[in-house]
């Protein structure tokens, strides 16, 4: 199976980058995720990144919520970037990818823990930029590996209840790769 430390690398980065441009003004506006401003998707994408952070290093990532408490509003970044760090680090032993560990969705060796974390953060990305203005079609590759994970695991039905994810959105087979991700994931392009 595939190593997916390289596909969530680039993920982080490429959302870095689209952290790195939100401006202050834009952390009340809505976004794609309806239960999320951009405050509070900030602090979300932050705080799921340490949690797969914590799993990585043997940790219990349930036991901590998946936000980001008190981050200044000047300091998103900072806090994005350390926590990008610290998955990194956390990561970094191979063997860690075929070791048990538990996320939300359950008990899984790592390497499957860590392709979810990337669905999550390129999707996060993707609502962010949508949220603030942003380029929302970047790397086709990134998208495109994240829609085959998540038409492998995530069913077109049910969704809602235990499956946090709306109904899939039809789109034409032509969208683009972020836009046939989002529609898969239940979001409209």
């Amino acid at each position: 199976m595939t190593d997916p430390r390289e596909f969530h690398q680039r993920a982080m980065a490429q959302t870095g980058t689209v952290v790195e441009a939100v401006e202050p003004a834009q952390l009340t506006l809505p976004t794609p995720c309806s239960e999320y401003d951009v405050r509070a998707l900030l602090s979300h994408m932050v705080g799921g990144l340490n949690r797969i952070a914590i799993v990585g290093e043997g940790g219990d990532g349930l036991a901590v919520p998946a936000r980001a408490d008190g981050v200044p509003d000047d300091g998103w970044l900072p806090a994005y970037q350390a926590a990008r760090s610290r998955v990194t680090a956390a990561w970094a032993d191979n063997a860690k990818l075929d070791a048990l560990v538990e996320v939300p969705w359950g008990k899984v060796p790592g390497r499957i823990a860590v392709s979810g974390y990337v669905q999550e953060i390129l999707t996060h990305g993707w609502d962010l930029a949508r949220a603030t203005g942003q380029p929302t079609e970047l790397d086709p590759e990134l998208a495109s590996w994240v829609l085959a994970v998540a038409q492998r695991i995530l069913p077109p039905e049910p969704r809602g209840g235990e499956i946090q994810f709306g109904p899939v959105v039809p789109v034409p087979p032509d969208t683009a790769p972020y836009g046939q991700l989002a529609a898969w994931l239940g979001r409209h392009p």
